[in-house]
């Protein structure tokens, strides 16, 4: 059985690659978390987790992670991925949405905003705050954008 995560943080990163997978890995390099293993999640936040503004991971570890991301060989299209955080007034539970596509990374945020909005709409559930961050790239050869929520447990930080 897993433990629940308490702590995350908000990540981002692009890159070129050799290909599309280098690209990603480039990215996820970039973000902070390319050294683990990532689990994605769907969309939930547990709730009181806190919000760090940096985690750092041990090698090799299973990241708990919702994540959108792009990978493009469209040279000079610009692609974005971005992740928002809807969180709730009480107790801090929140619905984590992803979203990427070929836009702007403004375009791209304000899209997942309004997704994390709505879910929380959905659940009845008043929003005391909205966490959200974006990369964007333009493409060369091989490209990725990427955005993200890990988490992770205090008691290994």
């Amino acid at each position: 059985m897993f433990e629940t995560p308490d702590i995350y943080t908000l990540a981002s990163g692009t890159s070129e690659g050799t290909s599309k997978l280098g690209a990603f890995d480039n990215a996820i390099l970039k973000a902070g978390v390319g050294n683990t293993n990532l689990i994605k999640l769907s969309s939930i936040l547990p709730p009181r987790a806190v919000f760090k503004e940096k985690i750092v991971y041990p090698r090799g570890v299973l990241v708990p992670i919702a994540y959108g991301s792009i990978s493009s060989d469209k040279k000079g299209k610009t692609i974005a991925a971005a992740v928002a955080i809807a969180i709730s007034v009480e107790e801090g539970f929140g619905v984590i949405m992803e979203y990427s596509g070929e836009v702007s990374a403004e375009k791209a945020e304000e899209t997942v905003r309004r997704m994390a909005e709505d879910a929380m709409k959905h659940r009845n559930i008043a929003i005391k705050e909205i966490k959200s961050k974006s990369s964007e790239h333009t493409v060369e050869n091989f490209g990725c954008a990427f955005a993200a929520v890990p988490m992770w447990y205090s008691k290994l930080s």
